[in-house]
C-alpha cells in the first residue's frame, strides 16, 4: 500500500474551557536530504524537522544556501527499498550535472538538525562571506514599501491562520509585490523553500527584499546573502553577528518592521 503523503497540518482533539473541540496543528517531520552526482551514489548531507510540502523546493534551497551548487539536475524522493512506508516521503535525493563546489559539512553525531537551527556547518562570518551571491545592484525598497511587506506577507500565510505554528518568507520586489510566499515550522527552512521554488522554476533567486515573520539571526542573513538579495526585512529584532555580516557583505538590512515603524541597521 502506498504512503499518504503527509500534510502541512493535523487534526487534533483539544479541550479549551471544559469543551472538546477540534483543532488543527502544524506538522513537524523529518526531511533527510541526499545528494548525489555523476560517479558518486547518493549520501545523507542532512536532516531538518519541516513542515511537508514543498520538500523539493526546500532540499533545492538548502544546496544553493550551502554553496554547494548554484543549479541543481533533478530532485526525487527517494525510493530506497530499505525505507519504511511512512518515511516514503520524507526522504529526498538531489541530484547534481558535477561533484559540488565543496562537500557538505558532515556533523559528528549525524543527528537531525531542529526546525530552529540554521547555520549548517558555516560557523563564521568569514566562510558566510566566501559563499556571497553577486551584489545587488538593482533597487531596494523604500521606508514605506519596507513597513507594508510585513503586512502582505501575512496575508499568503494560510498555514499559519490555520495553526498559528509557522514562519513565513518571501521574496519582494523593490515596489512590494511578493513574487513567492513559503511557510514552515522552520525559520530557514521558509527561505530554503523561497530560492528553492524560485530556482526550480528558473527564475532568479534573488530579489530586492527578503522578508520574513520572525527575527533576522545571522543563519537568515547568511541565506540572502548566499543568493544575492539586496535587503532582508524582518519583523522582529536582528542579533549581533546577523548585523556584522549583512554591513560586511552589503545587505540592507531592517529589523522591527511593521505598518508603524521599520528600523534600519545597515
Amino acid at each position: 500500500m502506498r504512503a499518504r503523503r503527509p500534510g502541512p497540518s493535523v487534526r487534533i482533539k483539544v479541550v479549551e474551557g471544559g469543551r472538546t473541540r477540534e483543532d488543527r496543528v502544524v506538522t513537524e517531520e523529518p526531511l533527510e536530504i541526499r545528494l548525489q552526482w555523476p560517479g558518486a551514489p547518493a549520501r545523507r548531507v542532512w536532516t531538518t524537522m519541516r513542515t511537508p510540502g514543498h520538500d523539493f523546493e526546500l532540499a533545492a534551497g538548502w544546496v544553493r544556501h550551502e554553496g554547494l551548487a548554484t543549479s541543481v539536475h533533478g530532485v526525487a524522493y527517494c525510493t530506497d527499498v530499505t525505507l519504511a512506508p511512512e518515511q516514503e516521503f520524507n526522504v529526498v535525493t538531489v541530484t547534481l550535472d558535477s561533484e559540488p563546489r565543496t562537500l557538505p559539512h558532515q556533523h559528528e553525531a549525524q543527528s537531525a538538525g531542529s526546525s530552529a537551527c540554521g547555520v549548517c556547518g558555516r560557523d563564521s562570518v568569514e566562510a558566510a562571506i566566501a559563499t556571497t551571491g553577486r551584489p545587488w545592484t538593482g533597487e531596494l525598497p523604500s521606508d514605506d514599501v519596507v513597513r507594508r511587506l510585513p503586512g502582505l506577507l501575512r496575508e499568503g500565510q494560510k498555514v499559519f491562520d490555520r495553526t498559528g505554528g509557522v514562519h513565513a518568507a518571501g521574496l519582494a520586489t523593490a515596489a512590494g509585490d511578493l513574487l513567492v510566499v513559503r511557510e514552515d515550522v522552520g525559520r530557514h527552512n521558509a527561505v530554503d523553500k523561497v530560492t528553492g521554488a524560485r530556482m526550480l522554476a528558473g527564475d532568479p533567486e534573488a530579489g530586492a527584499a527578503l522578508v520574513v515573520s520572525g527575527r533576522a539571526g545571522f543563519e537568515l542573513v547568511q541565506k540572502a546573502v548566499a543568493v544575492g538579495t539586496g535587503a532582508l526585512v524582518a519583523v522582529g529584532a536582528p542579533t549581533s553577528l546577523a548585523v556584522d555580516l549583512a554591513a560586511r557583505a552589503g545587505l540592507a538590512l531592517w529589523g522591527f518592521a511593521s505598518a508603524e515603524r521599520a528600523v534600519r541597521y545597515c
